[in-house]
């Protein structure tokens, strides 16, 4: 089973038949051709599997989680594949990444999105860690779900970022979260993150070494 879903969420991946210029790939989600540009100088602008299950997980269960009105943010947002999506399914998406990032991400965005979505989605600058409550006031700041794909990995902001996840994250808010396994100390943040949230795995692919979870605060997950 796992590698015939595996093998269904690669298929909606296609690259240009024509060489060109510029790097991009071609993604079919949501009824929509989707044409990302990518630097490959970058970790953050590259297409990364956890993004097509996430995205995939969307798609297939639209009606259990219904982004229509939504007010969604992602983290780490890179390419911008997952904020692209979920706005073709209705939500209203802010996302975010690093500032060198924010001038792909707000092209692939703008180019997939532009007189289709209900809600033109937002770009917006979020280190983790960093002037949290400034750019993001709880007070006025309420997400219905977090996303994130591919954020844990070999870098040093670990930290940052279950600071980052506490501060965006209400007692309602769900967090859609597609990790892929790789090395133990990235793997020990699953624990130090359960000191705040409940997990659950909603799916899993063994062949991919990815788990997609969802998240609440402590205590609310129904």
């Amino acid at each position: 089973e796992d590698e015939q879903i595996v093998a269904e969420i690669m298929r909606r991946r296609f690259f240009p038949t024509v060489i060109t210029h510029k790097a991009w790939e071609g993604f079919h989600f949501a009824g929509h051709e989707i044409r990302i540009t990518e630097a490959t100088d970058c970790y953050g602008a590259v297409v990364w599997p956890s993004a097509l299950v996430l995205c995939y997980f969307l798609e297939t269960n639209s009606k259990q989680y219904n982004l229509v009105d939504k007010n969604v943010i992602e983290i780490g947002a890179g390419t911008g594949l997952v904020s692209i999506v979920a706005s073709l399914l209705g939500a209203l998406v802010t996302a975010t990444d690093l500032p060198e990032l924010l001038g792909n991400l707000q092209h692939n965005i703008l180019q997939n999105t532009k007189l289709k979505c209900k809600h033109q989605p937002r770009v917006k600058e979020l280190s983790w860690g960093i002037d949290l409550e400034k750019k993001f006031p709880r007070a006025s700041c309420h997400f219905d779900y977090i996303m994130a794909a591919d954020v844990v990995y070999h870098h040093p902001f670990l930290d940052e970022l279950l600071l980052t996840f506490d501060h965006l994250c209400k007692n309602d808010t769900v967090i859609l979260w597609a990790m892929k396994f790789r090395l133990d100390k990235e793997n020990q943040f699953v624990d130090r993150f359960q000191t705040l949230f409940d997990l659950e795995v909603i799916s899993n692919f063994p062949s991919l070494n990815i788990t997609l979870y969802k998240a609440m605060r402590k205590g609310r997950m129904k």
